[in-house]
């Protein structure tokens, strides 16, 4: 019961980031990846913003509601969950589409995705989860904030697909719903966590919350980095303006769990952070840099 309360209730102590334990040598390393990173930052005006609030935004709106209404009574005739699955990936990919931002793809070809893994993914945007719904080719389930339950037709949805809830407040609450997902990974359905615990609010990576990798340790299953690059850039926090850019979705090597313990937790974090850092800091993708 404490690992289970530590995993889903602890905030990461201030005092010792992890990105404050990074070694000299790989500082150096990540600063020789960033001065690759020199083309200048595209513009962007009155005209993003005016096709961005007024057809954009509107249409994400219609997108939203048209297909989660619709998407709740179909879903009685059927596998509930893989149905959910085709309305979230067809509301992704119409999204998409509509914000004209290509997405390149990397890495995932050498992932044997017939295996369920832990994909720990980079979050900096609500557009996120369009880009992973479209690009990541099966089912899988999605860790969230019990927050988001309260949003209308996406709440619903969420709740209805089977997605994993944590209550960060009073973590006892998302014990069914961890054994849950420990079960759903050991019985092959993929998971899909944000291991910092939120959007970033400056494009940086974060310091993973403690206990991010309880499940992939609990079910022994392998964890698979990934970096999506460009999506700070195309939608921050605290606005409403899509600015269309080119992004990528960078795939990294699956890292066993196997032999970890639920001591071993932070271990395993820094190994994943450090590969997270890599892909996400390592390209040539303009306005990115590793912070000082």
């Amino acid at each position: 019961m404490q690992d289970i309360h530590t995993s889903v209730g602890e905030q990461a102590e201030s005092e010792s980031p992890l990105s404050a334990r990074i070694s000299p040598e790989r500082t150096a390393k990540l600063a020789r990846k960033d001065a690759t990173s020199t083309a200048p930052l595209r513009k962007y005006g009155l005209l993003s913003a005016l096709r961005s609030y007024v057809i954009f935004d509107l249409l994400i709106w219609l997108y939203t509601v048209v297909l989660g209404i619709v998407s709740i009574p179909v879903s009685l005739f059927g596998e509930k969950s893989r149905i959910l699955h085709g309305f979230a990936r067809f509301w992704s990919w119409l999204i998409m589409k509509t914000i004209l931002s290509p997405v390149k793809v990397t890495g995932l070809d050498k992932i044997d995705t017939s295996k369920a893994h832990v994909y720990a993914v980079t979050h900096a945007s609500a557009l996120d989860i369009p880009v992973l719904y479209v690009n990541l080719p099966f089912e899988f389930r999605i860790l969230f904030k019990k927050e988001l339950l309260s949003y209308p037709i996406v709440g619903w949805h969420l709740r209805r697909s089977g997605q994993v809830c944590i209550d960060q407040q009073k973590p006892t609450r998302s014990i069914a719903h961890i054994r849950s997902a420990v079960k759903s990974l050991q019985a092959g359905m993929p998971l899909v966590i944000f291991p910092e615990g939120g959007r970033t609010p400056d494009g940086e990576i974060k310091p993973f919350m403690p206990g991010a990798f309880y499940l992939a340790i609990k079910a022994q299953a392998d964890i698979v980095p990934i970096a999506l690059v460009g999506t700070y850039e195309l939608l921050p926090m605290n606005t409403y303006h899509i600015k269309s850019r080119p992004l990528e979705m960078r795939v990294g090597e699956p890292i066993s769990t196997a032999g970890y313990s639920l001591r071993e937790m932070e271990v395993l974090s820094e190994k994943v952070h450090r590969a997270m850092e890599d892909l996400y800091y390592g390209g040539d993708a303009p306005g990115l840099t590793k912070p000082a």
